[in-house]
């Protein structure tokens, strides 16, 4: 059994579904069924149940994916240990200017006990590159918000912040327990320099067009609201101070924190970051 093939498997077993394990490995499903079928022969045991009602699991394949698991992570170790020894056991990690996450103290606690042995590089970016420098080649993953441009990268998702306006405290509309869209039609809102990506742009726009101050970072923003009266936005549960208020908008979707890398990036050390990040921020 080849390790690529047992990857495919936890794949589809995981997923329950060809489609989306072809899309989660980024290939066709015609190569990944034929790779399937052939484990089975060299394991002599049907793995998988297919129907039309999708994908489930025999007790073999329940067994083997337990143990393909175990193998994954014992061969991502080794690897790992290897690069360590030969000096190049370091990652580097691109973060928006956000430091007020509470998932990312639990995350680096994490990585540390996994990973001793890993020098991780943070590469911190202001609100300019929500890809914090991964289509530069400046860092191996990135832990940021969404959306963006997704082309030629992988996206998982950690979690989903409702967001709200953010408004001077003397603001009439500073005092409502919640707020939609239209209620900010006639206001200032923050842009982007130009050459920003234009998804990003138009999400903390409201998904409208906007006039308003130009900022990079968060405190440029805040300082916005504070000084001209421009609209800010803000994933909820992020205080600000004492002279702003967050209001919660009702018709705003929410705000992905997210983990993103290169397609086909199989360094083990981006794997493990995703699988802690995981956890961490649903934590």
């Amino acid at each position: 059994m080849e390790l690529r093939t047992l990857r495919y498997f936890v794949a589809v077993a995981e997923e329950l579904h060809f489609g989306r394990a072809a899309a989660r490995l980024h290939m066709s499903q015609p190569p990944l069924s034929r790779a399937i079928k052939q484990l089975e022969a060299d394991v002599g045991a049907v793995l998988l149940h297919r129907s039309a009602a999708g994908v489930t699991l025999t007790p073999a394949g329940a067994a083997l994916l337990d143990g393909a698991r175990t193998l994954l992570d014992q061969a991502d170790r080794v690897r790992m240990r290897v690069a360590a020894a030969a000096g190049a056991a370091a990652i580097t990690v691109g973060i928006l200017s956000d430091s007020s996450d509470r998932g990312a103290p639990r995350l680096a606690a994490a990585y540390r006990r996994r990973h001793p042995d890993v020098e991780v590089r943070i590469r911190e970016t202001d609100l300019t590159d929500p890809t914090c420098g991964l289509r530069a080649g400046l860092v191996d993953v990135a832990l940021t918000r969404g959306p963006f441009d997704e082309t030629g990268l992988t996206v998982h998702e950690l979690r989903a912040d409702p967001v709200g306006a953010v408004l001077r405290a003397d603001d009439p509309l500073a005092r409502r327990d919640r707020l939609e869209l239209a209620d900010l039609a006639d206001r200032r809102w923050f842009q982007f320099p130009d050459g920003t990506d234009p998804i990003w742009q138009s999400y903390w726009n409201g998904g409208e067009p906007r006039e308003g101050p130009v900022v990079r970072a968060v405190q440029e923003c805040l300082q916005a609201v504070l000084w001209n009266g421009t609209v800010g936005m803000t994933p909820l549960g992020h205080a600000p101070p004492e002279e702003l208020a967050v209001v919660p908008l009702i018709d705003m979707a929410p705000s992905r924190v997210v983990a993103a890398w290169n397609e086909g990036d199989a360094n083990p050390l981006i794997r493990s970051f995703v699988q802690l990040a995981t956890a961490a921020y649903r934590g």
